[in-house]
């Protein structure tokens, strides 16, 4: 018999990447909440590409509630280089956790996602049903194939087993412990380290990779967490969920927005021999709308905090 367990402050919730943008949030959002016994453990202490690492841990833990957060993510640039590993680690790491999970007689579990699963020229706002309708786009192709497998995962898992695994698929995010490596990160966070270090060396341009027209919905990472955990108090048992804010800005607009907030006077020059990737990501949020949550950090404010995140962290200027 499953154990089917109502949540309260004691149950035992496993957030996997816990050291990561998206795991560190959840913490904090469960902290704030008043929750006493999360389980993290860092990959030194559990290599979750190790299948039987992970199947005996979790028979050995027996969280009452799972939040795989933990994932290899990079921006276009990484996810179009490190196209194997990209597949083959977020492949295993969701396999293992899903069917360990199953193993161990978890009964709620939600597995973290991305956009990026939904086809590169997708009819907008993408509602969840567009999943599977369309070519995805190249250059992260293989980490949206690995997701998609992941969310099929945790379906099947319901529909054979009779299992409340959610599938809970985020806009772009950003926020507090953000990746700034301008070599694999992704555009937002991208664009306030080279804004910063423009500003720093006394620039008078700013070079933004590609033309500036693609639109893009970005989520502050705390506003997810909190989404997150709505729907895991609340009992949601949905196998796929759309999590951003319905509202998307140009290329263009973001990097005049992260200006504003950081300082730097000079102009934006678009190097558009760089790629674009795909044309437009707006997510349709009206199934999590109805449920009765919305994102409640406007963007400016969003890249504010995250621009103060990036000063506190001491990273290298130019």
């Amino acid at each position: 018999m499953s154990r089917s367990i109502a949540i309260t402050h004691e149950s035992k919730i496993f957030v996997t990447g816990h050291r990561g943008m998206v795991g560190s949030a959840l913490v904090r959002r469960l902290q704030r909440a008043g929750y006493k016994n999360i389980v993290t453990r860092t990959r030194a202490e559990l290599d979750l590409l190790n299948q039987q690492a992970v199947h005996a841990f979790l028979a050995e833990q027996l969280p009452d509630y799972i939040f795989i957060a933990a994932a290899k993510v990079g921006g276009i640039q990484a996810n179009n280089i490190y196209r194997a590993d990209f597949l083959y680690q977020n492949l295993l790491i969701e396999a293992n956790l899903i069917h360990g999970a199953h193993l161990a007689d978890v009964q709620r579990m939600m597995f973290l996602g991305s956009s990026c699963i939904y086809p590169r020229d997708c009819q907008q706002p993408i509602k969840e049903e567009y999943l599977l309708t369309g070519p995805l786009e190249l250059t992260n192709e293989p980490y949206a194939i690995a997701k998609i497998a992941g969310i099929k995962l945790a379906e099947s898992y319901n529909v054979q087993y009779g299992r409340e695994y959610v599938s809970a698929m985020p806009t772009n995010l950003y926020g507090p412990n953000d990746n700034y490596d301008l070599s694999n990160s992704h555009v937002l966070p991208a664009l306030i380290r080279k804004t910063h270090e423009a500003k720093v060396r006394g620039d008078n341009e700013l070079v933004v990779w590609g033309t500036g027209s693609p639109k893009r919905e970005f989520l502050y990472v705390d506003d997810l967490a909190d989404a997150c955990v709505y729907l895991m108090e609340r009992g949601y048992a949905g196998s796929l969920l759309n999590v951003g804010t319905g509202v998307d800005v140009t290329i263009r607009e973001l990097a005049e927005t992260v200006m504003r907030v950081v300082g730097f006077s000079g102009h934006i020059v678009f190097d558009a021999s760089k790629p674009d990737g795909t044309p437009r990501k707006l997510m349709d949020v009206a199934k999590l709308t109805a449920l009765g949550w919305r994102a409640a950090v406007p963007l400016e404010a969003g890249i504010q905090r995250a621009y103060d995140d990036f000063l506190s962290g001491q990273r290298p200027q130019a």
